[in-house]
């Protein structure tokens, strides 16, 4: 039976409690900084094409904000003092009484169990880069490796440090043919001999001692490890004089931020970044690095507020209480376990991309925010692994990716990739046909309306009213990338149920108001986008008059 305190905290909750849930709840489904700005209901130039968008995004928080109200009801009520929350509802802040949501390891790995083992490693990193950087600057991918290479065997043994470098000879030794069909058989091989039974146990085996990080650090470090060597194998099939060197394959491979935990940055880049000798930094980059660090503590503070007042990753895996939502509340739920995984890439890549770029390397940027996601084609959550997957595979196969066919084959290839590096099992199968056919669809449905009649009649209109109409099949779109991938991260169930109710049991009201925010929240988006674009559009140089030159 759970405590005292937790019954009371949630059975009479005080008003402050109430009013601390619904400005969390908010706040959460509001987090990314794509949605600062939107509440204006005017410019300063009082345009109304302004005032339009400052009314859709007041349209578009008062539902966020109605969609909160459920979650404040059901975590005052009796039915939350479940089993399910025993298991991952753990004691939290005690001097406010609040429990604390555990249910996503990787979180509670990084920023609170492990929070000080990793951050000592990363600042031992920081400080001895520094100083040979300074000292060697010619040499400093070695000193980077040599450092990381330390830090792995200290970490992990002997063994494991022979099982990588056993992956780093054979790989090294295939890409010595030149042959891409064979780096690829040769690497998808040591990929899979990690990722399938019994094979991967027997590796396993091999890593001496025993510690709770013990099966991340082995997979985390082998399978970007082995993604590393293929890169670095494909690059050297394109290299026409001679052969990148198996030096050059280890200072790649044994970076410290990236090794573990990713993300991947591809041999090509990595080795003109990691031996370029002009070391110099842009203007405001050291005052843009710290901002950078500081927003991502400060996100790091607000998520651990949530976790003690709103807990989204546990409701999902009690389905009886899930059947109990409303439609909105599950809509909402949905989608904040999905806002909620972005913050968490968006963190994690962030502070390594922080310590990578006081190594004066371009890391990739963090992914794409869920809410400003309305394509499949855009739909990633490690930018890392997708640029791998589109310049060696998705780019390789499909080239302008124009043809039909070669656009399912490529991406069929993709996905076949992706499937083999999350591990196969029966959900990553169903993640990756979903996601599969909602690209090709994508391309299907644009080919379809690039035919007459549809082009003329598009061709007809304004590109106003045009915007409306894609708009439309957008936000249809935005629920399919939620429904499709909300079953990666919480269960198959939980997103058979969202979907069942949205699209059936809700019809037509909640499934037609669901879909008219979320077209509101398309369009502002798509406004947004519209406005970079122009803002990033060459100025056209001014014309030199000639006949007034001549005159002067």
């Amino acid at each position: 039976m759970m405590d005292s305190a937790w019954s009371t905290s949630h059975r009479n909750p005080s008003v402050k409690d109430k009013y601390i849930l619904l400005l969390l709840f908010l706040l959460f489904l509001t987090l990314s900084p794509q949605h600062l700005g939107w509440l204006r209901l005017t410019d300063r130039s009082g345009s109304r094409k302004a005032a339009q968008d400052g009314w859709i995004s007041l349209l578009a928080v008062a539902a966020t904000l109605w969609t909160s109200f459920p979650f404040y009801l059901l975590l005052q009520q009796e039915n939350v003092n479940k089993k399910t929350f025993k298991e991952s509802v753990k004691p939290g802040w005690h001097y406010f009484g609040r429990k604390m949501d555990v249910a996503d390891f990787e979180w509670m790995m990084w920023f609170s169990t492990f929070r000080n083992h990793i951050l000592f490693a990363l600042v031992g990193h920081v400080i001895f880069a520094k100083i040979f950087t300074i000292i060697a600057p010619k040499h400093r991918s070695l000193i980077f490796a040599m450092y990381g290479g330390l830090a792995v065997l200290v970490t992990m043994g002997w063994t494991f440090m022979a099982l990588v470098l056993s992956h780093c000879i054979i790989l090294y030794s295939v890409a010595l043919v030149k042959k891409k069909w064979m780096c690829f058989a040769a690497g998808l091989s040591t990929l899979a001999s990690i990722k399938l039974e019994p094979y991967n146990s027997w590796q396993e085996a091999l890593v001496t001692g025993s510690f709770d990080l013990q099966d991340v650090l082995f997979y985390g470090g082998c399978g970007f490890s082995i993604m590393r060597c293929m890169s670095f194998a494909l690059e050297n099939c394109e290299k026409k004089d001679g052969n990148y060197t198996f030096c050059d394959l280890l200072k790649y491979n044994f970076y410290l931020p990236f090794f573990f935990f990713g993300p991947i940055m591809t041999f090509d880049r990595y080795h003109v970044q990691a031996n370029n000798t002009q070391l110099t930094r842009k203007e405001r980059e050291m005052w843009n690095i710290t901002t950078k660090a500081l927003l991502h503590l400060g996100v790091i503070l607000v998520v651990d507020v949530f976790f003690h007042y709103l807990y989204i990753l546990t409701i999902p895996s009690d389905m009886k209480l899930v059947t109990k939502l409303s439609d909105w509340c599950l809509a909402g739920l949905a989608y904040s376990n999905l806002v909620y995984d972005w913050v968490k890439a968006a963190v994690m890549f962030g502070v390594i991309n922080t310590v990578a770029t006081l190594d004066h390397l371009d890391p990739p940027q963090p992914p794409k925010c869920i809410t400003m996601l309305y394509v499949f084609a855009e739909t990633h959550f490690d930018r890392g692994i997708n640029d791998w997957l589109c310049k060696y595979v998705y780019d390789y196969i499909g080239c302008d990716h124009d043809n039909i066919f070669k656009e399912l084959f490529a991406t069929i290839c993709t996905f076949a990739v992706t499937t083999l590096w999350l591990g196969p099992c029966e959900l990553v199968y169903i993640w990756s046909f979903f996601n599969c056919f909602g690209l090709n669809f994508e391309l299907w449905v644009a080919k379809f309306f690039s035919l007459p009649p549809f082009s003329m009649i598009e061709g007809s209109m304004g590109e106003a009213m045009s915007r409306r109409i894609r708009g439309v099949f957008n936000a249809a779109n935005f629920w399919a990338i939620v429904l499709y991938n909300v079953l990666s991260l919480n269960s198959l169930e939980f997103a058979k149920t969202v979907g069942r109710r949205l699209i059936f049991k809700g019809f037509p009201l909640s499934t037609l108001s669901v879909l008219f925010v979320t077209y509101c929240g398309v369009q502002l988006v798509k406004e947004r986008e519209r406005q970079q674009a122009l803002q990033e559009e060459p100025e056209p140089a001014t014309p030199v008059d000639g006949a007034k030159e001549k005159a002067e």
